[in-house]
């Protein structure tokens, strides 16, 4: 397996470009198979899920086209199985996102109880229920969720979410573009990436209204056409790399950036003492040098402040002056990346869902472990102040997120490398 190795205290200065957001290419990769013509997706992030994804739909008989810059273009109409196996689906968790549109478009799915990080539960009991709601027979056995739509096809319908889900929504949202009539979800997830899968699910010719709010309305229509879409950018990634100029007292502009989407967190960002600029597509931080202040914050879903932001703050609050504290609400077991920083010598009590950390002038450099995609990215923000040497091992995760990450982190000015396994 490939490392990282970060010898850390160079500060961070430089411009870096920010790549599609995976959790927005993902559903939108799963709505193509809406499409009774080719869709093309364009910005799409070069990522271990989105080969995932793309190999799955050649398993199903679709042969994704590819060009050089990462657009794809997807002809569903190519379609020759309604399987999604277990081998491709047990890496990715967004593998269920094939679920609604396969029974919507071609009456039947069978799709295998998906993998991903081991972060917590996240049950697929809402996907299922939306789909009962409009009138689908479905088993769940042998590891698969065997779904049939009604004849007719599905219905639309009123489904209340019990837990706000971003996948749940948009799951029963594209199910519901084609269903018979109209369809409100309610306690809907207001995550952008939703707004962006509403926005490509638009381009095709959907009916929908109210992403982005808790209540969404779907008119559900005969067919949907192709379209031409591009992918909304890495709200995650751009957090990350702002607050990996933060913990080095540097100065990091990203560009090709939405900022609206990431309000919560460049506040937290000012709160720990960074001055930011930022303008339609670009965000600039500059810490001029100085040590963060620790924050406190609470993880909740959106508009407030993300959870795959919140190991990231850690690794802030980590070497901060003072003490945060941070409250995890979203999932029951992601602090995994805390055992990883103590080796590092941070100072950091974990009690049930908060962590209470106090900043220590400096972190030293010694061998991690990656657990979960934003868990390897604390480490590597981390490393990047840590004295001396720090080897991350198991970062395959970290390539299920981010793009060329030892790269751009090499433009800013940080000594990492990949070591091949």
């Amino acid at each position: 397996m490939d490392k990282l190795i970060i010898t850390g205290g160079v500060r961070l200065d430089g411009e870096i470009r920010i790549s599609g957001a995976k959790n927005s290419a993902l559903p939108i990769l799963a709505a193509t198979l809406l499409g009774d013509a080719p869709v093309t997706i364009c910005n799409l992030p070069h990522l271990h899920d989105i080969t995932t994804m793309i190999e799955l739909f050649g398993r199903m008989g679709i042969e994704p086209i590819i060009d050089e810059k990462l657009s794809v273009e997807v002809d569903a109409r190519a379609i020759k199985t309604l399987v999604a196996p277990y081998e491709l689906v047990k890496t990715m968790r967004a593998s269920i996102l094939v679920l609604g549109p396969m029974v919507a478009r071609f009456g039947e799915a069978e799709v295998a109880l998906p993998g991903g990080c081991a972060i917590g539960s996240r049950p697929v009991d809402l996907h299922i229920r939306g789909l009962e709601a409009m009138g689908a027979q479905i088993d769940v056995e042998g590891g698969y969720i065997k779904a049939k739509a009604p004849e007719g096809g599905l219905r639309g319908a009123r489904f209340f979410f019990d837990t706000v889900s971003v996948t749940g929504t948009e799951n029963i949202m594209m199910a519901a573009t084609l269903a018979k009539g109209r369809s409100v979800l309610e306690n809907a997830a207001r995550e952008p990436e939703v707004v962006d899968l509403a926005n490509c699910l638009i381009a095709m010719g959907a009916k929908i209204e109210g992403a982005g709010t808790d209540t969404i309305t779907i008119d559900g229509v005969e067919r949907l056409h192709g379209a031409r879409f591009s992918v909304m950018p890495d709200r995650i990634e751009t957090g990350t790399y702002l607050v990996a100029a933060a913990i080095t007292g540097g100065r990091v502009k990203v560009k090709d950036v939405d900022p609206t989407t990431l309000e919560a967190v460049l506040s937290k960002l000012q709160e720990a003492g960074a001055q930011i600029t930022s303008g339609a597509d670009w965000i600039e931080l500059d810490m001029q040098g100085k040590r963060p202040k620790a924050v406190t914050l609470r993880t909740a879903p959106y508009p407030a402040f993300p959870t795959d932001m919140q190991a990231q703050f850690i690794a802030l609050n980590a070497i901060a002056e003072g003490t945060g504290t941070v409250i995890e609400t979203v999932f029951e077991n992601r602090f995994m990346h805390v055992h990883e920083m103590l080796r590092m010598g941070a100072q950091i009590l974990v009690e049930g869902n908060t962590a209470i950390v106090t900043g220590s002038e400096k972190l030293k450099g010694a061998p991690v472990m990656a657990t979960d995609l934003r868990a390897s990215a604390s480490l590597v923000l981390a490393a990047l102040v840590a004295e001396g040497d720090t080897l991350i091992d198991r970062i395959y995760h970290i390539d299920r997120g981010y793009e060329c990450i030892e790269e751009k982190l090499q433009l800013l000015g940080a000594k990492i490398r990949r070591v091949p396994g």
